[in-house]
């Protein structure tokens, strides 16, 4: 792959904060710290679009004492239209779990799911977060 060089024009107090950045995120330099930026533009970008096949990452954090959520959960997850890749289930304490589900299919739909599973009563918090699979310019997940 040739790399190209370009050149990038920002007021000093920017580049101040944006070199601070860099140090404490661990970048090497300013390039590596740009294309990195670049990388997760795109994958928005991706999400953005219906109709794109995507990864997510759903958390969340429920009472397990809640009644039926366990049912539920489990019956969303099992009916969804996204493919659920897996999930893992940690127990927190007494009563909270933490459960990580990975799922892909198109944008919309894993949006669709995440607001479900995030939505349902006895989920205290949860998110969803978002990648897109192999160079972040391809048009599909694998």
């Amino acid at each position: 792959m040739a790399l190209e060089r370009f050149g990038v024009s920002m007021d000093e107090e920017l580049l101040r904060a944006f070199d601070g950045m860099l140090q404490r995120k661990g970048w090497e330099n300013r390039s590596e710290a740009l294309r990195d930026l670049v990388r997760r533009a795109l994958v928005a970008d991706l999400w953005g679009d219906d109709e794109a096949q995507v990864l997510g990452a759903v958390t969340i954090v429920y009472d397990h004492h809640q009644r039926d959520l366990t049912n539920e959960l489990l019956d969303l997850q099992h009916h969804a239209d996204a493919e659920i890749v897996c999930a893992t289930h940690v127990h927190l304490d007494h009563h909270h779990c933490l459960e990580v589900i990975l799922c892909r299919g198109q944008a919309k739909v894993v949006r669709e799911l995440a607001d479900r599973l995030i939505g349902l009563r006895g989920v205290s918090h949860g998110d969803l977060t978002l990648t897109a699979g192999g160079a972040v310019h391809a048009p599909a997940v694998p």
